[in-house]
């Protein structure tokens, strides 16, 4: 333990020492931070308040919008003020609680894009039984579920960082604290956690990904099925659901389905499923979603009224 204690707060290195750099990231992620909490809780606030989105979609949709809000807030805003100090430093039980935040809402949204999968394929190829098969209690249930796997997911991180001596240098070449750059600072060996986290990370993602693919190609293939009104309103919402897989899933892929290391462009990495993703998703969401335009409109040209 006393050893451990040697470090009690790390110096986060950010993405550029240029100061010139600083200024100019400085504007461009202020910018896409205000525009992923606005998009969100636009979704958040239309899905609770809207009478016309009661169905199970929007139910986890909104869910969805909410965890990406919290995701990004566990990283941004550290990083946007970071990007206007000389150095950025975070204490030892802040670099874990942001760990821990990062991996739970993170860990659950993931989590939640199989559900809606699973929603997608239910109300397609089970369109009689879908409001029996997906009502209130299912959908609450599915929801608890993956705010379980996330919360499993995250508090392995965090009991193996509380179990690694760190006897300095403190220095993390990031803009956050991840496991793989704080695995790098531990004064012990290291190897079986790394390859616990790759389990833990890149094995559940990759997995997680592959069936989801599977699922979606199972609806597509049922598609033929349907009518071509039906066709182009499942194609419309099946294409959000499956860009906002690969935006979130294949950074994540390539992070941790490798051998335990830190390489120059995971930072870069790191920004778009962190930062950049969390934007788009709201974006996708309502641009290919008529409903939720027409909700949008209906519900804030009331309350403007």
């Amino acid at each position: 333990m006393e050893q451990r204690n040697n470090v009690t707060e790390f110096v986060l290195l950010g993405l550029t020492h240029s100061i010139q750099g600083q200024k100019i990231l400085f504007v461009v992620f202020l910018l896409i931070y205000i525009v992923t909490m606005v998009g969100s809780l636009l979704i958040v606030l239309t899905v609770v308040f809207s009478p016309t989105l009661d169905a199970p979609m929007y139910f986890f949709l909104g869910y969805v919008s909410f965890m990406d809000a919290v995701y990004s807030t566990t990283v941004t805003p550290n990083m946007i003020i970071g990007l206007l100090c000389e150095k950025t430093y975070i204490s030892f039980q802040a670099c874990v609680t942001q760990l821990f935040t990062e991996h739970l809402f993170g860990g659950a949204e993931i989590l939640l894009l199989v559900v809606m999968a699973y929603d997608r394929y239910v109300a397609i190829c089970k369109p009689l039984h879908y409001l029996t098969i997906m009502n209130q209690r299912v959908c609450v249930l599915l929801l608890l579920l993956s705010w379980a796997g996330g919360f499993l997911h995250a508090i392995v991180h965090i009991l193996f960082v509380y179990n690694l001596p760190f006897c300095g240098p403190n220095v993390i070449d990031h803009f956050g604290c991840d496991m793989y750059p704080l695995l790098k600072l531990a004064c012990t060996d290291t190897h079986i956690i790394a390859l616990t986290v790759l389990a833990n990370d890149g094995v559940i993602c990759l997995v997680l990904f592959t069936l989801l693919l599977i699922s979606y190609g199972v609806i597509l293939h049922s598609l033929k099925n349907i009518s071509q009104e039906g066709r182009c309103k499942a194609l419309s919402t099946c294409g959000s659901h499956i860009t906002v897989v690969f935006l979130f899933f294949v950074p994540c892929i390539f992070l941790y389905v490798r051998p335990p290391s830190t390489l120059p462009i995971d930072k870069s990495l790191a920004v778009f499923y962190t930062i950049v993703t969390p934007m788009l998703n709201p974006l996708i969401y309502t641009l290919r979603n008529g409903e939720m335009q027409n909700a949008m409109k209906k519900l804030w040209t009331r309350k403007r009224k």
